[in-house]
C-alpha cells in the first residue's frame, strides 16, 4: 500500500540521511530547487536522532545507504546508472557502492537448496563450501557436482530478502510521487518511471530461473564471439532460489597489475571489452546490463569471462539503428546527422529547430575530439548531452536507460585497465559494420523482404480490412453508431487484386 504510512519510513531515510552528513551532498550533486531542499530538510533534521549512525569510516552517501539496508544499496547502484537524474558527479560516488554484504549462514543456505531441489546438499554435491560472495540480494557458493565431478557456482537468494524489498520498495514508490508533487520540475527525469525500472529490476533478478533463461540465451549468441566466455547454467539444478552454474575461474578484470603480471596484454582487453559490448547491443539487441568490474573476470588464456545475468537489456531492431547512427554521427563528427536522427526518431519534440540542435550537438562533440585519449569519455559526452536535451526538452527514453548505463560502466571497465584507450577508435569497427550491413542497400532489401513476408501472413485478411475501411468511409454516420454493421462483399475485381498481391508476396518472399 503506497499510503501515508511510507512516511514514517521516509522520516527514517531523511534522518539517516542528514546524521550522516548524506543530505546536503546529495542535494549539492543534483542541484536540487529551494522547495525540494526546504522538504528534505523539514523530514530530516529534527529527526536527526532516528537516523541509522552507519560506518564513519565512509564516505557520508556511501555510508547512509549501506546503513538502511539492502534494498536501498540496489537502488542506490542502479541509480549510479541514471547520470540523468541525478547528475554524473552524485552517479560517481553511488558507484563506489560495494556489492558486499556479510553472508547468511551457509546451514541456511543449505537448507534452501534442499526446499527448491527436494534433495539434500550431500546428496546433489560431493563438495560445497562456504559463501565465496555475498551480495545484496543472493550469495555464491563453490561446489561440485556429486554425479558428474563438474565444479559448480551455486547462487541462494537471501531468506526474507523479496518482502524486505517489497516494504522499501512501496516507500520510494510513495517518496518519488512526493518529488514530483513538490518539485515538478523532476517530471522530466521521471522518477516514478525510475523506481518502476528499479523494481521490476529486483523482482526480476530474485528468480533465478530467469537469471539461467538469461544466461542460456546470451550463450547461443555470443557462440562465436572469439575470446569470450559464458558460464552455461545447470537447469536441473537450478530453481527459483537457486542457481547453478559452470564455475569459471580467472583474474579480476580489476586488477591491472595482476592481469599484466599474468602476460595479459591490457590494451587488447579493454578494447575487447568495448567492442563486444557494442556487438551484443547492436548485433543482438540483448546484452549483459550490469557489466562492472565484479561481473567480468579474464581466464588464463586470455578469454574475457562474463558473471551473473540478473540485469539483461534489450533493445528492438529501430532503437539499436537509431542508437548506432547517433554514434557513428558522433565518430564522423556528423552533427547534423546527429541532430537529423534525433528528430526522426522523436527524441526531440518536432515544434523545436533541427540547425539549432546540430550546433548543440557539436558544442558537445568537438571540446571531446580536441581532447587526447584519456579525456575521450563516454561518460563526459553523456552527461553533456543529459544538458542539452535538458534545454531541448526532451523526456527520459526509458527504453535507452539500461543501454546508457552500461555505455558509461563499461567504459569505466575498459579505462581501469587501459587509462590511454581511445573510446571512439575501439567502437568505430564495431559501429561502422553495422552500419553498413543494417541500415545500407542490403538492409533496405532485407527490410522490403520482411514487408512482404507481413503481407502475405495477412493477405486472407486484406478483403476484410480495405472492405471495412471503404465502408466506414462511406458511411461514417453509421459506422460511429453501430457496433456490429454487416459489410458489403467486394467487388470480384478487387478481391482478385489482393490476392494477386498477396501472392506475389508470398512469392517474393520466399525468393
Amino acid at each position: 500500500m503506497r499510503g501515508p504510512h511510507n512516511i514514517l519510513r521516509l522520516i527514517r531515510t531523511g534522518a539517516t540521511f542528514e546524521r550522516t552528513g548524506a543530505m546536503a551532498a546529495v542535494l549539492d550533486a543534483v542541484d536540487a530547487p529551494i522547495r525540494l531542499r526546504m522538504a528534505a530538510r523539514v523530514m530530516g533534521w529534527p529527526f536527526r536522532w532516528l537516523g541509522y549512525k552507519g560506518d564513519p569510516a565512509l564516505p557520508p552517501i556511501t555510508r547512509a545507504i549501506t546503513a538502511l539496508g539492502p534494498a536501498y544499496i540496489k537502488f542506490g547502484q542502479i541509480l549510479s546508472t541514471r547520470a540523468d537524474v541525478v547528475g554524473p558527479e552524485l552517479a560517481g560516488q553511488l558507484r563506489m557502492l560495494q556489492d558486499r554484504l556479510p553472508p547468511f549462514p551457509t546451514t541456511i543456505a543449505k537448507q534452501a537448496i534442499a526446499e527448491e531441489l527436494r534433495a539434500p546438499v550431500d546428496q546433489l554435491f560431493s563438495e560445497f563450501s562456504e559463501p565465496v560472495a555475498a551480495a545484496s540480494i543472493a550469495q555464491v557458493h563453490r561446489a561440485r557436482v556429486r554425479e558428474t565431478g563438474r565444479e559448480v557456482a551455486v547462487k541462494v537468494v537471501r531468506p526474507g530478502i523479496g518482502a524486505a524489498f517489497r516494504r522499501d520498495i512501496d516507500a520510494f514508490h510513495f517518496g518519488a510521487r512526493m518529488v514530483e508533487l513538490v518539485s515538478p520540475g523532476t517530471r522530466r527525469l521521471r522518477p516514478r518511471d525510475v523506481v518502476r525500472h528499479f523494481e521490476q529490476t529486483v523482482m526480476g533478478e530474485q528468480d533465478l530461473r530467469l537469471e539461467a533463461a538469461a544466461a542460456s540465451e546470451f550463450s547461443e549468441n555470443t557462440a562465436g564471439d572469439p575470446g569470450f566466455q559464458v558460464p552455461m547454467p545447470h537447469f536441473l539444478l537450478s530453481s527459483r532460489r537457486v542457481l547453478t552454474a559452470d564455475w569459471a575461474e580467472g583474474l579480476p578484470m580489476g586488477d591491472r597489475e595482476a592481469l599484466i603480471a599474468a602476460g595479459h596484454d591490457t590494451t587488447d582487453l579493454a578494447r575487447r571489452v568495448i567492442q563486444l559490448f557494442l556487438s551484443h547491443a547492436l548485433r543482438d539487441g540483448f546484452f549483459h546490463a550490469d557489466m562492472h568490474h565484479g561481473n567480468l573476470k579474464v581466464a588464463a588464456n586470455g578469454d574475457i569471462i562474463a558473471y551473473d545475468f540478473g540485469i539483461m537489456g534489450e533493445i528492438d531492431e529501430y532503437t539499436r539503428r537509431v542508437y548506432a547512427q547517433i554514434l557513428y554521427g558522433f565518430i564522423q563528427r556528423d552533427y547534423r546527422l546527429v541532430a537529423r536522427v534525433h528528430f526522426e526518431a522523436g527524441y526531440v519534440p518536432r515544434d523545436r529547430d533541427e540547425a539549432a540542435f546540430a550546433r548543440a550537438l557539436r558544442a558537445v562533440g568537438e571540446p571531446i575530439f580536441g581532447a587526447d585519449a584519456t579525456r575521450i569519455s563516454m561518460a563526459n559526452l553523456l552527461s553533456y548531452l543529459f544538458e542539452v536535451t535538458e534545454r531541448f526538452g526532451m523526456p527520459t527514453r526509458t527504453e535507452l536507460i539500461l543501454l546508457q548505463r552500461t555505455m558509461v560502466v563499461v567504459e569505466g571497465v575498459a579505462r581501469s585497465i587501459d587509462p590511454q584507450l581511445n573510446i571512439w577508435d575501439a567502437a568505430k569497427p564495431v559501429v561502422s559494420d553495422y552500419i553498413k550491413t543494417e541500415i545500407g542497400p542490403k538492409a533496405a532489401v532485407r527490410d522490403l523482404s520482411e514487408v512482404v513476408k507481413t503481407i502475405g501472413r495477412y493477405g486472407p485478411l486484406l478483403p476484410r480490412i480495405v472492405e471495412q475501411v471503404l465502408w466506414e468511409r462511406a458511411h461514417p454516420e453509421e459506422a460511429r453508431l453501430l457496433v456490429i454493421q454487416p459489410r458489403p462483399a467486394l467487388p470480384l475485381w478487387l478481391v482478385t487484386a489482393l490476392s494477386l498481391a498477396a501472392g506475389l508476396g508470398i512469392g517474393l518472399a520466399l525468393a
